[in-house]
Order: structure tokens, then sequence, then C-alpha cells
């Protein structure tokens, strides 16, 4: 039974050409979600602007990841593969700390805010152990 989907292939679109503007098109989509989380994030603030009704501590994950999202940017793959990058400080292996930290500082966020989610709203009715 493995392999029974190998040979299974979606159908190509072929009246446009991906290969060329598939960073271009992943940009725009990637810039369209951060549009949405910060216009819902400062909606929310400002439509429960009291303490009590949302606490404001939560959208520190939010900055951290919009962080974390300029700091994975601010890297390219030449800079990372050490084809353009060589000086500066630690050359390559400075990048790949920069990217590293980025990533981390992503995940850590990710994992924060889902901490929230659950512990702040899913869980709030219920008593602990």
């Amino acid at each position: 039974m493995a392999g029974f989907l190998d040979n299974f292939r979606w159908p190509e679109c072929e009246c446009i050409d991906w290969s060329e503007r598939r960073n271009a098109v992943a940009s725009i989509v990637a810039g369209v979600l951060f549009f949405t989380g910060w216009w819902i994030m400062i909606d929310a603030a400002v439509v429960y602007p009291k303490p009590e009704q949302l606490n404001h501590a939560f959208h520190t994950c939010g900055v951290f990841s919009t962080l974390a999202f300029f700091m994975i940017n601010a890297v390219s793959n030449a800079q990372v593969r050490g084809d353009s990058y060589s000086d500066g400080c630690l050359g390559r292996t400075g990048a790949r700390i920069w990217l590293f930290i980025g990533f981390m500082l992503m995940f850590g966020s990710l994992i924060a805010s889902m901490w929230i989610l659950f512990g702040a709203y899913v869980t709030q009715s219920e008593s602990g152990y």
C-alpha cells in the first residue's frame, strides 16, 4: 500500500508561469497576512480599551513576531550561503546566527501565543488540577 499516490499529480495551470513569480506571490501573501493580523489586533485594542476586557500585555507576542519577521527578512539566501557576504560582523556565520535568532524569536512568540490562547480563553472557566 505504500506509495499508492506516487503517480497522482494535480493538473497544472498552463496559463500562468509561477516559477518566475513565486517569490513575489509569496511576499504579497505574507504582507496581506501581516497587515490583517495587525489590523485585527489594533481593532481589538480599540474596541476593548479596559484591561479587564482585554489584557493588553497579550499584544507582546505580536510585537516579538513582528521583530522576528523583520530579522528573518533582513537576511538574504546569498548571505546565508556565503555567496555575497564575507565581510562584516562574523561574515556568513553572523548571518546564520542572526537568522537562527529570528526563527527562535518567531517560534517562541508562536508558542507563547498558543499558551495565551489556551490559558486565558479556552480553559478560563475550567478549574485547575
